[in-house]
């Protein structure tokens, strides 16, 4: 067999392996740190937390989420990701069943704060996973398919906690508290999968041959990027380079939108008078479907065009035509649709993000920078429901769905020639050695 399809053969293998695992614990997580969003009115209802205290908590645990999000993955790259992810997973499954017991405002900031500090490093860790198996060419579809966990915890968080929250009553307890009670034990169930079955590296996975997993390391060592054993004296290398500033960004105006929405999506959808916690899930829950095509879509027309700078510009420019016609819009199916095609953008464009870094880093500097682009999309994620929650009572919500947008636009240039110039300097180097 040549290498060729010794790599593809062991690749398939590998996808086959790893992507159901990755997926199930994205899906989690990304179930955890939406849902609180069905609970919006419940809780200012049952313990008194106002809309503008809420936009606070959802946003506070991207907060402590993005503070601890590099030295998280500097650990998990020491110790390895299989035991760091499985850790993530049981701390954030337990805080999440912890939410059941919020009071008041503060024990709601508490909780989600720690939430955020206890999940900090997943996503990184999962793209890590991608740098040490899967070569530059496979990782905008490997990392779109992590991405399909997003559309289905989109698509099936909503109806799944709406059900859950039907259980209002049922020993006691409020609809929203079971709803957190049960995804948090689930999630700690998904860490004995993560901690069984996810090798750190292709050395150590008993399933493949020893030729297989040299040809796995091998294809997917990023040659042309800089690898430095150590941080010190090697932070702009990590983190100052221009293209990873410009891209964290980018990255930032894409979460101030993608967040603002996933949050506020079922109020949303419930102010257009739809009744019912299980069918306010099911409507909220189409989001999830444009995500999904979204990942599909863009990463496909992006193999077609072969020009990951084209296709952002273009994703970036119909993220904001689409929020001055959600400003614009007068019926409730039209701003419904509308929000879905926006998450069909902001979400489909994000394995083309990864792409772009992954193909520039490599090792100890791939974990450090993968967590230093998320740190600051996380960012976003906090500004995001933040501003939106201040916006929405006054009445002019969609002004930070269009500038969070028009930013977007503005900063693509700048990626596109950082992204340039760090190229040319790579070949430089590359022609040197």
């Amino acid at each position: 067999m040549s290498e060729d399809a010794l790599h593809a053969a062991a690749s398939r293998k590998a996808a086959f392996r790893l992507l159901p695992i990755l997926c199930l614990v994205y899906f989690m997580a990304f179930v955890d740190r939406t849902n609180v969003g069905l609970a919006k009115t419940s809780l200012e209802a049952d313990v008194g937390i106002s809309a503008a205290a809420y936009g606070v908590g959802a946003g506070i645990f991207f907060l402590s989420y993005a503070l601890l999000e590099v030295p998280s993955n500097l650990v998990m790259h020491r110790v390895g990701p299989r035991r760091w992810i499985t850790r993530i997973a049981v701390t954030w499954g337990a805080l999440c069943a912890c939410m059941m017991f919020v009071q008041d405002e503060f024990s709601f900031y508490v909780v989600r704060f720690l939430l955020g500090a206890a999940e900090a490093g997943l996503y990184p860790a999962l793209m890590y996973i991608v740098t040490l198996w899967f070569s530059q060419k496979q990782r905008v579809t490997i990392v779109g398919i992590i991405y399909l966990a997003v559309c289905a915890g989109l698509a099936l968080g909503g109806p799944l906690g709406g059900a859950l929250m039907e259980l209002h009553g049922a020993g006691g307890l409020f609809g929203w508290q079971w709803m957190f009670l049960v995804e948090g034990l689930v999630t700690i169930v998904v860490a004995g999968f993560v901690w069984r079955l996810v090798p750190d590296r292709p050395a150590d996975a008993p399933w493949l041959t020893e030729r297989e997993a040299s040809v796995l390391a091998d294809r997917a060592v990023v040659r042309t990027a800089p690898e430095h054993s150590t941080l010190k004296g090697n932070f702009r290398v990590a983190f100052g380079r221009p293209f990873i500033l410009a891209l964290s960004a980018v990255y930032f105006a894409n979460q101030v939108n993608s967040v603002a929405i996933q949050y506020n999506f079922p109020s949303i959808v419930e102010s257009l008078d739809v009744e019912g916690s299980f069918l306010i899930g099911l409507v909220s829950g189409s989001v999830g479907i444009g995500a999904f095509l979204g990942v599909l879509l863009i990463p496909w027309v992006q193999r077609r065009m072969r020009d990951e700078m084209r296709v952002l510009m273009l994703v970036t420019v119909a993220t904001a035509l689409v929020a001055i016609a959600y400003a614009l819009a007068d019926g409730a199916l039209a701003r419904i649709l509308l929000i879905d095609l926006a998450m069909l953008l902001l979400v489909g464009v994000l394995p083309l993000y990864w792409s772009v870094a992954m193909a520039r880093m490599t090792g100890l500097m791939a974990a450090a920078g993968l967590a230093f682009i998320n740190t600051v999309g996380l960012l976003g994620g906090f500004v995001g429901p933040y501003l939106y929650g201040f916006a929405e009572g006054r009445g002019n919500e969609y002004t930070v769905l269009i500038g969070a947008s028009v930013l977007g636009v503005l900063l693509i240039p700048l990626l596109w020639r950082a992204l340039r110039s760090e190229d040319r300097q790579a070949v430089s180097v590359a022609g040197e050695k």
